[in-house]
């Protein structure tokens, strides 16, 4: 009987933590996760510098004021299933960054881009310390020398920091 109880209590935060704000989708703007360590933190093995990042608000800001798709390049970098789910519009997805397949279909993806282009990187797939997709994403691009990088920074995940916020999201494809 305290099995029963324990089990549905799980289901019941699970429901709540996970499940629970995306079916609100677009529509929630005030994220109840949300904590006060949103600070940019570069830990000393990370290929960027904070000049290197921008922040979700930055790109929303892009975005709404609807700047030409030819001043940027927008590529996600994470999982097909988040890709799917939601994503940036407009974001190209080339695949995982951590997986060999990823990073050949980011080098073709490229290819014929002026150097100087400004590409932002994003992946979203969880806490922005422990992403295994944008570091190598990253440095394939600086050592095709790619020099106008940006990296989105997510410090949560994707839902919780764009999606939850109110940004445009695209589903499918």
């Amino acid at each position: 009987m305290k099995e029963k109880k324990s089990f549905k209590l799980t289901l019941i935060l699970f429901y709540l933590a996970v499940l629970s704000p995306f079916s609100y989708g677009e529509t929630v703007k005030k994220d109840i996760f949300s904590s006060e360590s949103e600070e940019l933190e570069i830990g000393s093995t990370d290929p960027w510098k904070k000049e290197d990042v921008m922040s979700t608000q930055s790109l929303a800001d892009a975005l709404k004021q609807k700047m030409d798709k030819t001043d940027f390049i927008l590529i996600h970098v994470g999982f097909s299933f988040l890709y799917k789910a939601g994503h940036i519009p407009g974001s190209i997805y080339v695949g995982p960054g951590k997986d060999p397949e990823g990073i050949e279909t980011l080098k073709k993806s490229t290819e014929g881009f002026p150097k100087e282009k400004l590409i932002i990187l994003y992946c979203g797939c969880c806490p922005w310390n422990q992403c295994p997709n944008i570091r190598p994403a990253f440095n394939t691009l600086k050592e095709l020398h790619f020099n106008n990088l940006k990296i989105l920074f997510i410090p949560h995940d994707f839902a919780q920091d764009w999606i939850r916020k109110g940004y445009p999201v695209e589903k499918g494809r």
